[in-house]
């Protein structure tokens, strides 16, 4: 009785009655949700896949044989959007290791931020001498002898201020909660 009535609705669709495709959603909606969650094994992801076969199945009624049951034709759609469903997947399941970032993860970037904006705040409260060096040494990587020229002080003077501008960063720092190697 199910296949006949079944044909019946698929030929009043093609007569032109669009909406009797709705008694075939209705009648098996449930049955090929759960098929196509047991195969790609996520609800949303079957939601998805059910409703891509039934929109299949409208747009393809024309290519439907009535010599064969409409449940089975469904069917064979679902179960294919499920494959298919799998298939583009499993591309971004599966990651090839040369493929992996090797930028930082959120929380290491976020902790060098951190550590950053304490080491500018520490390297403010120092006196202005000892700071230029700091900068110019560690953050611009000049040499002693460049340091000696752009600050005009003797490069004896530069190592010295260079000593106490490190100690005292550190001391700084370290009130500030920043563990320090070393």
């Amino acid at each position: 009785m199910t296949d006949r009535a079944d044909a019946l609705i698929v030929q009043d669709c093609l007569d032109g009655n669009h909406e009797a495709f709705g008694a075939l959603v209705d009648r098996y909606q449930g049955t090929m949700f759960n098929v196509s969650l047991r195969i790609v094994r996520n609800v949303e992801d079957a939601a998805d896949v059910t409703q891509t076969a039934f929109v299949k199945a409208y747009e393809n009624l024309k290519s439907f044989n009535p010599r064969y049951k409409f449940f089975s034709w469904l069917f064979r759609i679902v179960v294919n959007e499920s494959l298919n469903h799998l298939k583009r997947n499993k591309a971004y399941t599966e990651l090839d290791e040369q493929l992996l970032s090797t930028d930082p993860a959120p929380d290491e970037t976020y902790q060098r931020e951190e550590l950053r904006h304490r080491i500018d705040h520490a390297l403010q409260d120092l006196k202005l001498e000892y700071r230029v060096v700091l900068v110019l040494r560690h953050f611009q990587d000049l040499s002693y002898q460049d340091i000696s020229y752009i600050t005009d002080v003797p490069e004896k003077t530069v190592k010295s201020r260079l000593f106490t501008a490190r100690k005292l960063l550190r001391e700084k720092l370290m009130r500030r909660g920043v563990q320090l190697r070393g």
